[in-house]
């Protein structure tokens, strides 16, 4: 029955990839899958076709595992690892020339403790990938675990049962598999629609050169958090980029490699944010963003997006560009329904930031100004809360 459901699930995998070309993660998972059914198939044989070595099996399973490392590694746009998919083979392979080594029950403990490791690995591929919301980022530590405590599950039975019924560790851990194939395959292909609706969802608002929102999309996106974060009771910061000396770069190197420079900033700072910080192109060289947070998190982000385009923009398509971005930055503490005002303080912060010789952030006066009284009156407010009842009845009667 696994062999069979293995074998199924490799096909529709497969056959979803056929209609949908541009996912080729798809390909691999169902692939690997196949491989997974010959795996299980080899392995219980009663009566084998074709004679092969008994390591076979195990080394087609872990370069299954292999396989679907690298489809996740392809699913999140990142480049192939040959030795991703290869490595769990290889080893097993090697291990399968120790005399002793995988006899009775020895080579399935080792293969149950191996396969927790790759979904670890495939956690680290999903918990890269910065611009995530704080489920799936909940998800990337939790589903992995959980996926490896029900291969380590028939471990604990194989040492706990008395003698005589270890056996029914292997049963388990069978049944367990099947779950775990069926419940992958599901959430490989919801993954996969997920990806399809967000990509038909952004297509329209997005600007085609940085992949960022267009302007519009942004204005109406700003006003949702504004709008959220006005019920919290919490303030948002607006951010202006402006990348340095753009003419000069499209003057002296062309308007390709211009592009590319602003490609590059759209990477930066996509990299340098987080999930629920809203970007977008404004216009030419400008760039802007809205983030969650007064301040202190509006600094942090601008200077991590400084510091890190900086970086990139040392050398882009082979020319020594020396591309830097000047910041400003505008926050608002009361509830925000109009961008206008908003963006107007951080166009000037952005201004000041030009003239006082670009590649840094500036911030508004008046933003210093109402954050050392907002930082003052929450010190006072810790210190007459701290002070006790009595203290603040005996402040009252000596003021009246």
């Amino acid at each position: 029955m696994a062999v069979c459901i293995a074998g199924l699930l490799g096909v529709f995998l497969i056959i979803d990839w056929l209609q949908q070309r541009n996912v080729r993660a798809l390909a691999w998972w169902g692939s690997a899958y196949l491989i997974g059914a010959a795996a299980m198939a080899l392995a219980g044989m009663p009566d084998p076709v074709i004679t092969l070595p008994a390591v076979v099996p195990g080394a087609l399973t872990f370069l299954a595992c292999g396989m679907i490392w690298n489809g996740v590694r392809l699913f999140q746009g990142r480049r192939l690892l040959p030795f991703a998919t290869f490595i769990g083979a290889v080893l097993w392979l090697g291990i399968g020339q120790i005399p002793g080594a995988l006899d009775n029950e020895n080579g399935q403990i080792l293969g149950a403790m191996i396969v927790p490791v790759y979904t670890f690995f495939i956690a680290i591929e999903l918990w890269r990938e910065r611009r995530r919301t704080r489920y799936s980022r909940a998800a990337a530590i939790v589903v992995p675990c959980l996926h490896a405590g029900i291969f380590l599950m028939p471990l604990a039975m194989h040492a706990v049962l008395p003698e005589g019924h270890n056996g029914a560790w292997l049963t388990v851990f069978t049944l367990e598999t099947i779950i775990y194939a069926v419940g992958t395959a599901f959430i490989v292909m919801l993954m996969v629609k997920d990806h399809h609706v967000h990509v038909y969802r952004t297509a329209a608002s997005t600007d085609h050169l940085t992949g960022l929102l267009s302007r519009q999309a942004f204005m109406e996106s700003a006003l949702t958090l504004c709008a959220r974060q006005a019920r919290r009771g919490e303030p948002v910061a607006m951010l202006m980029f402006d990348l340095d000396h753009f003419k000069s770069i499209n003057d002296r190197f062309g308007h390709a490699v211009g592009d590319e420079v602003l490609r590059v900033f759209g990477r930066v700072v996509r990299a340098s944010t987080r999930a629920d910080d809203i970007i977008a192109r404004f216009g030419g060289e400008e760039f802007i963003a809205i983030v969650p947070g007064g301040l202190e998190s509006a600094s942090k982000i601008g200077d991590r997006v400084r510091s890190s385009f900086e970086f990139a923009g040392a050398t882009v398509a082979a020319h020594s560009i020396g591309a830097t971005v000047s910041i400003g930055a505008a926050t608002a503490y009361e509830p925000v329904t109009s961008l206008d005002s908003l963006i107007a303080r951080a166009d000037a912060a952005l201004y000041r930031a030009k003239y006082a010789g670009r590649n840094r952030l500036h911030v508004a006066e008046e933003e210093m100004a109402n954050e050392r009284v907002r930082l003052i009156a929450a010190a006072r407010r810790a210190k007459t809360a701290s002070a006790g009842p009595f203290a603040r009845w005996s402040r009252r009667r000596e003021a009246f």
